[in-house]
């Protein structure tokens, strides 16, 4: 069924249809009864793309992301697309790899061909996002906030989420723990940094090993935590935790009895079953992206509101958590 065929059917010209369906001019009101009549008699579905070009918008939005295998952003991007179906909007993804100087030629891409843009975990630095926001294209920042920048923001409270793992330790009785870092310009895991720097008024002494974001990482990481007289690793998020519990288990340690992980993000990987025992700081994905998006609609339809948006954090203590049998060094 096509718009001609419409047209036909009400007796008027395609342009007069396009009209009618776009809203882009006045049309008399029997012209539109007809139209309609038309519309629902033959059961035609407008083309959301056309129509979004007729009235000067793509119909897409952009989503910018660090890394596609982390489950975490997958999650967060199905209920992107499910507010931007109803929407009628597409969704154009595009994956930085973890390189910061990449990021801003891809939102540029991203702006060029998209109605908006959520920035999600961005890594680049705050030159090159006020640079991006000045441009006038809607932007949504996700998992990041820039002080003194408007731009709306949507986040997960990492800072509550790691005071709430510091305060787990210390009811279970450790004292010194060990933080394996993510990559260095997430904002995210400055966030987790900075909990841990207040964690002192809990008696906990946290050392800061650099690492990086997958499992592979935490793998490789374990060997530095060996010897630094800790009785508790946490990770910057579940897959660092789950190579680092794995290499640790393989060394003789035994999880939890002689060194408690936890990890961050409560994701589920089906193929390791493990990371269904792990104790680890669950935030609602599902949340974040479907606000992001909302937030994004909102500011395309000049509605926006640039108050940064925070959602809370809770500890999931399931089975790799347990008081130190212990300390060492």
């Amino acid at each position: 069924m096509t718009i001609n065929d419409v047209g036909a059917a009400a007796g008027v010209s395609t342009s007069t249809v396009s009209r009618v369906l776009n809203g882009t001019a006045r049309v008399d009101p029997e012209l539109v009864r007809r139209v309609h009549g038309a519309v629902a008699e033959l059961g035609y579905r407008p083309n959301a793309a056309a129509q979004g070009l007729a009235r000067g918008e793509a119909g897409a939005i952009g989503v910018l992301v660090p890394d596609l295998s982390n489950p975490y952003f997958p999650d967060v991007l199905k209920s992107v697309s499910a507010v931007a179906r109803s929407h009628g909007r597409r969704v154009m993804v595009m994956e930085s790899d973890e390189d910061a100087a990449s990021e801003h030629g891809l939102a540029e891409d991203l702006m060029g061909c998209c109605d908006g843009v959520l920035l999600c975990s961005p890594r680049m630095d705050r030159t090159a996002l006020v640079d991006l926001t000045l441009r006038g294209n809607p932007v949504v920042l996700v998992n990041r906030i820039v002080p003194g920048l408007s731009v709306p923001s949507v986040t997960a409270d990492f800072y509550g989420g790691m005071t709430l793992v510091c305060g787990h330790l210390t009811q279970l009785g450790h004292r010194r723990v060990a933080y394996l870092s993510g990559p260095e310009a997430s904002w995210a895991n400055a966030e987790r940094i900075r909990a841990f720097e207040a964690a002192a008024a809990f008696g906990i002494d946290v050392t800061v090993i650099p690492c990086g974001h997958t499992a592979r990482h935490g793998y490789d990481a374990a060997d530095a935590v060996r010897g630094r007289g800790v009785s508790a690793v946490v990770a910057y998020n579940d897959l660092v935790a789950l190579g680092a519990m794995a290499a640790l288990e393989e060394s003789g340690l035994r999880v939890p009895e002689d060194m408690s992980v936890i990890g961050c993000d409560d994701i589920s990987v089906d193929d390791l079953p493990s990371s269904r025992r792990l104790t680890t700081a669950s935030m609602a994905r599902d949340e974040l992206g479907r606000l992001a998006a909302q937030e994004l609609e909102s500011l395309m339809a000049a509605d926006g509101d640039t108050e940064p948006r925070s959602i809370p954090m809770e500890l999931r203590v399931r089975l790799t958590s347990a008081p130190p049998a212990g300390l060492s060094g």
